[in-house]
């Protein structure tokens, strides 16, 4: 069951974690008549993230506890989430929803699209709804590209325009997430005369590096794979030459290990294969860069909170 200790009846409130999610790589493959670009991409989920609370509302009413700093409240991607569900329940139900936000916004870590994806699956079992999870993707489709996959709860290679799924088992690694002091806007990235739009797709085998012929079982189980180092985030040139906050980051942190960009945010990350390592390059981050280490994962803990099955 979640953390609540009593049922969803009762009143008690239902906290479920919002994780965070990294682009390994992210290709822009062509673009679309209505202006969304084709994407090829594997998404890492981490163990670090938002968290949602959600307490049954005696007034029937979807409201948020606490506003979101520079949103308003009505199109706050929670609220609009919550209020997708309210269409299919059979009898007033409200929510009073708190977000403990700790996910920069605008830093590429899919904190909005997290947030709105595990107030769907809280809320599916905080109102007894009984919708599956390909229902609740669908209904997450319609509030955000990214929100299918946090609802769908597994580290995954996705295409189109990231609706399209596949689950992935990536190696274990530990991140050095890295904040510079700026937000990117996405709508200047993906218009940018400079951004590559043309990138051959690639098959999901073409994810991992082949593994020497002598490795015997290397193809089997997530320990011996690595990511190809050919893969690429096509945003990052655009997004160095524009932002110089981010470009003065990347120098800082290839000292450590290969900067790459998430998403088409201001966040930059570094893998390592060790908590240790990883933490002793967040320890020399010089100020004004932020951040946090975090465990890659294959299963979001939104999951572990819910006690749901990955699949119905």
């Amino acid at each position: 069951m979640t953390n609540s200790k009593t049922s969803s009846s009762s009143g008690a409130t239902l906290s479920i974690s919002a994780p965070a999610k990294l682009n390994l790589f992210l290709h822009i493959t062509g673009r679309r008549s209505n202006g969304y670009h084709e994407l090829q991409t594997v998404f890492q989920l981490l163990d670090y993230g938002d968290t949602i609370e959600l307490t049954p509302d005696a007034n029937n009413t979807v409201r948020l506890i606490k506003p979101t700093l520079g949103v308003a409240d009505e199109d706050n991607i929670v609220i609009r989430a919550a209020k997708q569900l309210q269409a299919h329940l059979t009898q007033p139900r409200g929510v009073a929803i708190n977000i403990d936000k700790r996910l920069p916004m605008g830093g590429g870590l899919g904190g909005g699209s997290s947030d709105a994806a595990s107030t769907l699956l809280g809320l599916n079992q905080l109102w007894d709804l009984g919708l599956n999870i390909d229902e609740l993707a669908a209904i997450g489709l319609k509030l955000g590209a990214d929100v299918p996959v946090f609802v769908r709860g597994h580290s995954c290679f996705a295409e189109g325009i990231g609706e399209r799924i596949h689950p992935l088992e990536l190696p274990p690694a530990w991140f050095l997430i890295v904040k510079p002091p700026i937000n990117v806007s996405t709508a200047v990235i993906f218009s940018h005369r400079q951004l590559t739009r043309d990138s051959v797709p690639i098959r999901i085998a073409a994810v991992f590096a082949p593994q020497p012929s002598s490795d015997s079982g290397a193809s089997v189980g997530n320990e011996r794979r690595r990511l190809s180092p050919k893969l690429n985030n096509d945003c990052e040139a655009v997004v160095r030459a524009e932002y110089p906050a981010v470009d003065k980051a990347f120098n800082w942190l290839n000292r450590y290990g290969s900067a790459q960009l998430t998403g088409t945010g201001s966040c930059i990350f570094a893998s390592f294969t060790s908590e240790r390592e990883a933490r002793n390059a967040h320890k020399a981050m010089p100020a004004p860069l932020t951040g946090f280490v975090a465990k890659g994962l294959n299963k979001s803990l939104a999951y572990k909170h819910l006690a749901l099955h990955e699949k119905n």
